[in-house]
């Protein structure tokens, strides 16, 4: 690793910053400065909104350049999938550990009812909601949830919409926690960001796997960057098509990078 590099390292262990994964920003950091600045997020009380990138993501981004910008505009993108901090330290000498949406969001929840800040959770079915809720306040009793709401699985009308952001408003909260899937709640953050007074986090599957609905791989699988795997075992219908399009891409791409900068002299051997 070049110098440049280590001192990049330093520095980006000393404050959050932005890198390129293929044509995506992400949040370099540890875990501890990602939700420090979430925090802070929330304390300047505008609104703003955090994505969880993974490669499916990150491919979506590199396909639709709207896409793209909808991401590189967000607050936060934290490295939420194993194969980007693999990038981010072959590429550019980083350290970067994971900072996965399941990981996140209860630490969140802790520093809301540590700090007594309010929560909204938005999207998912009522039964997940609800699931949650219970949950949420069995493990933090004093956790201010200001609401919840399941919206209906079809576009909103322009006045239905401004109902729910005037809903979400009154109630007040600090975080709201999107769990449309991607990309619907990083396009919904986006095209409510300056409407609904809080910060926003798209958290997705965070929701199933903390109220209980969904089973998380194991810990092994989590370490080896295989959770894709294991989801796509429990929702083979629904993932196999889109984890082996994905994968497949992200790797084709990231190998070409790698041998160019190899030829170019711009990159060591791993």
């Amino acid at each position: 690793m070049s110098n440049n590099h280590m001192n990049e390292t330093l520095r980006y262990k000393q404050k959050l910053c932005k890198v390129s994964v293929l044509t995506t920003q992400v949040s370099a950091g540890s875990f501890q400065h990602v939700l420090e600045h979430i925090v802070a997020l929330s304390e300047r009380k505008l609104s703003s909104y955090v994505c969880f990138a993974n490669v499916h993501m990150i491919i979506e981004a590199f396909k639709d350049s709207r896409f793209q910008k909808v991401i590189n505009r967000a607050d936060v993108v934290t490295t939420d999938g194993l194969p980007l901090t693999k990038y981010l330290r072959v590429f550019e000498g980083i350290a970067q550990p994971r900072v996965a949406g399941p990981d996140l969001f209860p630490a969140l929840l802790a520093q809301a009812a540590e700090l007594n800040k309010s929560v909204f959770f938005y999207g998912n079915t009522p039964e997940v909601l609800e699931q949650l809720r219970t949950r949420a306040l069995r493990n933090f009793p004093q956790l201010k949830i200001a609401g919840i709401f399941s919206p209906p699985f079809r576009t909103l009308t322009p006045q239905e919409d401004a109902e729910v952001v005037a809903m979400v408003n009154e109630t007040r909260p600090d975080f709201v926690f999107v769990s449309l899937g991607c990309p619907k709640q990083e396009l919904w953050m986006h095209q409510h960001q300056g409407k609904i007074n809080a910060c926003m986090l798209g958290v997705g599957q965070a929701f199933n796997t903390y109220a209980g609905t969904d089973q998380r791989a194991p810990a092994w699988m989590q370490k080896n960057g295989l959770e894709w795997l294991y989801r796509m075992y429990c929702e083979p219908k629904r993932l196999a098509k889109r984890y082996i399009y994905t994968n497949g891409l992200f790797l084709y791409l990231v190998s070409r990078l790698y041998f160019r900068k190899i030829r170019n002299k711009e990159l060591l051997p791993v």
